[in-house]
């Protein structure tokens, strides 16, 4: 009996040393898991305060959601925007100027790069151009006498005539009367005096001379004289009819000519200042560019026109081929008089925002930062830069837009709005609300209220495919709102800016809208 109890004993000691063991092999493996979670909390924040990535040991300025970067977290965790973790912004990137895109991620976009070079181009443009009838060397018809259309060739305006072409027959009964006279005169024997004064009558009353030599050669007098075309083109005003009756310097006609044509060019409002007369201009027929006709500007008409914009200059262009028409359209290729040295870059590599015109510039260390430039004219598919670049420097001509959405996730394209000069880390200096950006509504309940932001447990928002989340709204001032306390249920209006999501209403459900 003695025996079996003192078995037990030393059974009982055992399982008590074994326990003891236990307790303190799971009291240290405690103790090393706290003592673990200690470092890894000081890994966040050190003893002076500063918090340091436990990853790399960069000191950290704060911690955002790369979708709303305007938003800061003083810890890391889940963003309350997407599905994401928080991202730490370091402090030694802060005065760096621009972003850094991983070289496979630039090969995904397909980013291409050129370089801003200084050429000497000639300030020359191309514009579209008219041709009309050259209004300097038309000719009018007309008649000297008081008579009568015997009859009329040219049976209708823009009829095309050649040189000496019969016009008209006009019957001239005044004229019988001195010819008569000067044919008695001389049958009769008078000297050459009378004969002389018959004659200079006879040519002030604008008999020609032809028919005046025509009146000694035969001894007939003639009463009808046909009026010709003294050039090769087209009737482009016909004023008289068979029988009717004309008067002294009454135009029965006029007659443009075509062998040489005007060309009326439509200069660009934009550029009335660069035409000078004496620039040449090569200019295409539309209907068959193989045919160039070339010619020097010979005049500024004055004034702009109102509907199209344009300033019209004028030249000759010699048509001694007879290939154009009044009222052909032409391409037209107007040349400097001197070439100018200027800065380009391809034009897909610009930006038009709307307010300005933006680059977006490779640094020397790699980076991606965009610029604000002047642009100038389009020189072919490149682009006249009048300031923010120098020779040299490489900008992005390809991927633009794909930058622009990764750049968003760093903080640079507030950038392209505002001020280039700003800090690429610093928040927007206001939250510049675009009034024609669209208003979302929700309901939710107030969870945190700063002079920054309201915090909202909110429902789904459909028309942005959001469901239920929790997220911080930006106010438009620290003033706003004041009404607004946790706990509250809330009717709330918001809508997107440069700087993230801004509230516009916030009420109490019920509360009138």
């Amino acid at each position: 009996m003695q025996k079996k109890q003192r078995v037990r004993a030393v059974l009982i000691t055992f399982g008590a040393v074994v326990l003891s063991g236990a307790g303190y092999v799971a009291g240290a493996h405690h103790a090393a898991k706290a003592g673990s979670a200690s470092v890894a909390a000081m890994s966040v924040t050190s003893a002076a305060g500063a918090r340091i990535d436990p990853k790399t040991g960069r000191k950290v300025l704060y911690w955002h959601d790369p979708m709303v970067p305007n938003q800061h977290f003083d810890k890391p965790g889940k963003s309350p925007f997407m599905d994401m973790q928080l991202e730490p912004v370091f402090a030694d990137d802060a005065g760096v100027s621009g972003i850094k895109i991983d070289p496979g991620l630039q090969q995904s976009l397909g980013i291409r790069y050129a370089t801003a070079r200084r050429q000497d181009i000639a300030e020359g443009f191309d514009a579209v151009g008219t041709t009309q009838f050259d209004e300097s060397r038309a000719d009018v018809v007309q008649s000297r006498v008081t008579g009568y259309i015997d009859h009329l060739y040219a049976s209708a305006p823009m009829q095309r005539i050649a040189k000496g072409a019969p016009i008209a027959s006009l019957f001239v009964p005044d004229w019988l009367a001195p010819q008569e006279e000067y044919l008695a005169l001389k049958r009769s024997g008078m000297d050459s005096s009378m004969l002389d004064a018959a004659r200079a009558r006879m040519r002030a009353m604008s008999i020609p001379d032809d028919i005046v030599a025509n009146l000694d050669r035969t001894g007939n007098a003639q009463t009808h004289v046909v009026l010709s075309s003294p050039e090769t083109g087209v009737v482009s005003e016909l004023n008289v009819r068979d029988g009717a009756m004309v008067t002294p310097g009454q135009t029965l006609a006029k007659v443009a000519g075509l062998s040489t044509l005007w060309l009326i060019v439509e200069i660009p409002e934009s550029l009335a200042l660069s035409v000078q007369p004496g620039m040449m201009v090569d200019a295409a027929f539309a209907g068959d560019p193989s045919q160039h006709f070339k010619g020097r500007i010979r005049e500024i008409l004055p004034g702009i026109n109102t509907g199209s914009r344009t300033l019209q200059a004028r030249l000759e262009i010699d048509n001694a081929a007879f290939k154009l028409t009044p009222g052909m359209l032409m391409r037209v290729r107007v040349a400097a008089q001197k070439p100018a040295s200027r800065l380009l870059v391809p034009s897909e590599a610009v930006i038009t925002t709307g307010k300005r015109s933006v680059v977006i510039v490779r640094n020397a260390d790699g980076r991606l930062q965009p610029v604000s430039v002047t642009v100038g004219k389009d020189v072919g598919e490149q682009t006249e830069v009048l300031s923010g670049l120098t020779d040299g420097d490489r900008v992005v001509a390809s991927g633009q837009f794909l930058i622009d959405s990764e750049a968003s996730l760093k903080s640079v394209l507030p950038r392209l709005e505002g001020s280039t000069n700003a800090d690429p880390v610093a928040p927007a200096s206001g939250p510049a609300t675009t009034d024609a950006s669209p208003t979302y509504e929700t309901t939710g309940r107030v969870e945190k209220v700063t002079a920054d932001d309201i915090t909202f447990s909110h429902q789904p928002v459909p028309a942005l495919g959001w469901g239920k989340m929790t997220m911080a709204f930006g106010k438009p001032s620290p003033t706003a709102f004041p009404d607004a306390k946790p706990g509250e249920m809330v009717h709330f209006a918001f809508r997107q800016t440069d700087s993230g999501y801004q509230l516009t209403t916030v009420e109490p459900v019920g509360g009138a809208k």
